[in-house]
């Protein structure tokens, strides 16, 4: 990419900018799937294509902000499940970024995001009852973990879109609040930590593009703080219910841009 396009935002697109990384922040340690607002935003401001590059770090200072929030809710049975389907699911989304331009990448990520979250819906309103997250080791829960974790790496790869994908899953999986925000803090913390050298050898991240990251990182930490203090205050219905909507925003956005 061109980062010289990237000194080239006003003071308005600035303060989106820093919006939207104070919305990762929140959206890491109180309503995940938010962030795909975020996603909009940076890609909004910036080239589609430079945005991931630029949007990646912030979201590991979020991330590393999650772990020290909820660190002892993970989850690691259904993690170590999931990495190997999402390591494949990364590969293919490098692959992809090679040839697909931004409106193949918006179109792809928005459609997914929206049949995620009704199957999700659908699977909630007519299951008898939810499952516990130790039953993802029966062979449908293995099918289910791969084909989730497969979309998720691919998401995440081409457009930092994991994050609803993810989401889905672990709610279809039964987890409640906070292992639901344990367990997927350490899964994006390790996933966006990998995606690193794929990015940087994309051309999606370098110097100057770091160089925003670290002025934009300030304001992840008070969208952390913010959401360590409201995610006592919603109940695990509404929880759900917001995951969910987020999910639907984030997908309707990519797909009407």
């Amino acid at each position: 990419m061109n980062t010289m396009t990237l000194w080239h935002i006003t003071g308005w697109e600035f303060a989106a900018l820093a919006f939207a990384a104070l919305l990762v922040g929140f959206s890491k340690t109180a309503v995940s799937g938010a962030n795909t607002v975020s996603l909009a935003v940076f890609a909004a401001v910036l080239p589609a294509r430079a945005s991931t590059g630029v949007l990646l770090p912030v979201l590991i200072a979020g991330d590393l902000l999650a772990v020290a929030t909820y660190r002892r809710h993970a989850h690691w049975p259904t993690l170590w499940r999931l990495f190997p389907a999402v390591a494949a699911g990364v590969v293919v989304g490098t692959v992809f970024l090679v040839w697909a331009d931004d409106a193949v990448v918006r179109t792809s990520i928005g459609a997914i995001l929206l049949l995620m979250a009704a199957v999700t819906v659908w699977r909630r309103r007519t299951a008898e009852k939810e499952e516990d997250p130790e039953s993802v080791t029966t062979r449908s829960g293995r099918i289910k973990a791969r084909s989730y974790g497969v979309l998720g790496g691919f998401t995440t790869m081409v457009a930092n879109a994991g994050g609803p994908v993810m989401s889905m899953y672990l709610l279809s999986a039964g987890f409640r609040k906070l292992g639901f925000l344990g367990t997927s803090a350490f899964f994006f913390l390790i996933v966006n930590v990998s995606k690193l050298p794929f990015s940087a050898g994309l051309g999606l991240i370098d110097g100057r593009s770091l160089l925003l990251d670290l002025a934009l990182v300030a304001f992840v930490v008070p969208g952390a703080l913010l959401g360590k203090w409201a995610v006592h205050r919603i109940n695990q219905r509404l929880f759900e219910q917001l995951v969910i909507a987020a999910t639907v925003v984030g997908g309707l956005q990519l797909l009407l841009r």
